[in-house]
C-alpha cells in the first residue's frame, strides 16, 4: 500500500499546471452569464432570463439520476464481490488522502470501453465499464485495471467531482473549446494521479486506441512518439473539441514525465 502522499503539496504537484487557471476563466464565464441574465432580467422586467437560475437544479437533479442508475443497474464492487478490485480502491482513496472510499461499480459496457467519477450529495463513486473491467478480472492484468482506478479515484482526490465545481463550469461547458479544455487538463491531472499509483499500469491506456483485445499488441511507444510527428491544423481542432486529450498527446505525457500534456 502506497503512503505519505495525501497531503496538499503532493496533491499540487499532480495538478496539471494549466487547471487552476481554465477552472477560474470558466467559473468567470459561468457568473458573467449569470450576471448578465439577473441585469437583463430586471432592466426589461422579465423573469425569462431568469431561468439560467435553474442551473444548480439541473446539475443537481442530473447528478442525482446519473448516480442511481448505477446503483439500481450496476455491479457494486465491495470485498465478497470482485475483492481484488475493491482493494485497488480502498488503497488508491487511502494513498490520495480521502477520507472515505467512494463506491464502486462495474456497468454493462455493451462494447464501449470507458470509465467515470461523478457524485451526489456527499457520496463519490466511480464506475467502470464491463469491457474495461474484463482487462484485469478476465485476461489477468491487474495492474491496467489499477491504472484505472487510480485516475478515476484521482478526479475525485482532485475535486473533479464536486457538485458546485460543475455548477460553476455548467455554462462554460456549452462554450465550443473552453469546457472541453478545462476538461483535457483534469484527464491529464487524473492521470497524473494514476501513474503516481500504479505506474507500471500505464499501458491500460492503449485499450483507448486498440480496444481490449488487441491492447496487450500495442506498441504504447510508438503511439507517445507520434505526438511530435502527426501534427497540424486539423489535429489541434480535433483536440480543442474533445473533452480527453488525443491518445498521442496523452501517451507522450504519460511517457515522458518531465512535460505537461499539451492542452492546446
Amino acid at each position: 500500500m502506497i503512503r505519505g502522499w495525501g497531503d496538499r503539496r503532493q496533491r499540487r504537484s499532480l495538478r496539471h499546471p494549466q487547471e487552476n487557471r481554465l477552472l477560474w476563466t470558466c467559473v468567470a464565464v459561468t457568473a458573467l452569464t449569470v450576471f448578465g441574465t439577473l441585469d437583463r432580467a430586471i432592466s426589461e422586467h422579465s423573469s425569462q432570463p431568469l431561468l439560467v437560475l435553474l442551473v444548480p437544479t439541473l446539475v443537481f437533479f442530473a447528478r442525482g439520476q446519473l448516480y442511481a442508475r448505477q446503483r439500481v443497474n450496476g455491479v457494486r464492487i465491495t470485498e465478497r464481490q470482485f475483492p481484488e478490485a475493491y482493494r485497488m480502491v480502498v488503497d488508491a482513496a487511502h494513498a490520495f488522502g480521502l477520507p472515505k472510499t467512494p463506491d464502486a461499480y462495474v456497468v454493462l459496457g455493451n462494447g464501449r470501453v470507458n470509465a467515470f467519477a461523478s457524485g451526489h450529495g456527499f457520496r463519490r463513486y466511480v464506475a467502470i465499464t464491463s469491457d474495461l473491467f474484463e482487462i484485469g478480472a478476465l485476461r489477468g492484468d491487474p495492474d491496467a485495471l489499477r491504472f484505472v482506478i487510480g485516475h478515476e479515484v484521482g478526479h475525485i482526490a482532485a475535486g473533479h467531482a464536486s457538485f458546485w465545481r460543475q455548477v460553476g463550469v455548467s455554462i462554460a461547458n456549452l462554450i465550443p473549446g473552453l469546457g472541453s479544455s478545462l476538461s483535457r487538463a483534469q484527464e491529464y491531472t487524473a492521470d497524473n494521479h494514476a501513474h503516481r499509483f500504479c505506474p507500471e499500469g500505464v499501458h491500460a491506456l492503449r485499450v483507448l486506441a486498440a480496444g481490449k483485445y488487441l491492447y496487450d499488441r500495442v506498441d504504447f511507444d510508438d503511439i507517445a512518439d507520434r505526438a511530435h510527428t502527426d501534427q497540424g491544423f486539423f489535429v489541434m481542432l480535433v483536440n480543442v473539441l474533445a473533452t480527453h486529450p488525443v491518445n498521442t498527446w496523452r501517451f507522450a505525457a504519460l511517457k515522458d514525465r518531465d512535460r505537461p500534456g499539451r492542452i492546446f
